[in-house]
């Protein structure tokens, strides 16, 4: 089974900790309001966009609510764990500790193609208790593993004896700053490192946080990541209608 070459994030939705002064707009314009987030489901899908990375949020999960019953239908790649953990300092024994049995059974309801493990219990290297959900994950869905980490949780997977055959997808940061990756820079040495890395993982690339935070240009990112040839799948954030038409049109002119 395939999933969809593009996704809509949802971090904006959410307001997410990492996006600076805007994280208060996006939490006062969208997350305390699900209607908005709605219109923005709504309007990617009318723009031709094919899934939706969902996380278990209840303003989140009204908004996709809302734009289902106006009908929309987009493909949801969930994400497994999702809890509020500090991004500068984060807590992975807090992380760990999510009831991630509760989010499999709300997304497989809601016929989730794939599921994702949360990058703070990815980045815990706790590879029992993640091979542990990617099988609760794979009874019911395909699945996959979130990083913050690239370059160091690769290294991580591939010398450990975690099973790598329990998932098929690896959302990953890639973005031609290096913002939110772990590497100081992500230039031709670097982007081959990680070629180098992931092919030997041999797993689906998911790309996210491709416009750093909205900090590159939409049409500078895409055309970064042209160069790139193992990345199967972009996701990218909106935080208004126009946003979600221009820069899903410059995607998908790529």
């Amino acid at each position: 089974m395939k999933i969809p070459q593009n996704i809509l994030g949802s971090a904006t939705f959410t307001g997410e900790s990492y996006f600076g002064h805007r994280t208060r707009l996006y939490q006062l314009d969208l997350h305390r309001n699900p209607e908005n987030i709605a219109k923005l489901i709504l309007k990617a899908y009318d723009v031709g966009v094919k899934g939706i990375n969902l996380v278990n949020d209840e303003a989140l999960l009204k908004g996709w609510e809302i734009a289902c019953d106006n009908g929309c239908k987009i493909d949801i790649i969930a994400t497994i764990g999702k809890r509020e953990v500090d991004y500068l300092n984060p807590d992975y024994e807090i992380a760990k500790k999510v009831d991630y049995l509760e989010d499999i059974e709300i997304f497989d309801s809601l016929s989730s193609k794939v599921m994702l493990v949360d990058e703070f219990i990815t980045d815990s290297y706790d590879w029992l208790l993640i091979e542990k959900i990617l099988e609760e994950i794979n009874k019911v869905s395909l699945s996959g593993i979130i990083t913050s980490f690239p370059f160091k949780s690769t290294r991580e997977i591939l010398n450990s004896d975690f099973r790598k055959d329990l998932f098929d997808f690896y959302m990953i940061p890639i973005n031609q700053l290096g913002y939110m990756m772990d590497s100081p820079s992500f230039l031709k040495e670097e982007r081959e490192d990680l070629r180098i890395l992931l092919e030997k993982l041999n797993k689906k690339i998911i790309a996210s946080k491709v416009l750093a935070a909205g900090i590159i240009m939409p049409s500078e990112a895409f055309s970064f990541l042209e160069k790139i040839d193992y990345i199967d799948t972009v996701t990218i954030g909106a935080a208004n209608e126009n946003e979600i038409e221009e820069d899903f049109k410059k995607l998908f002119e790529k």
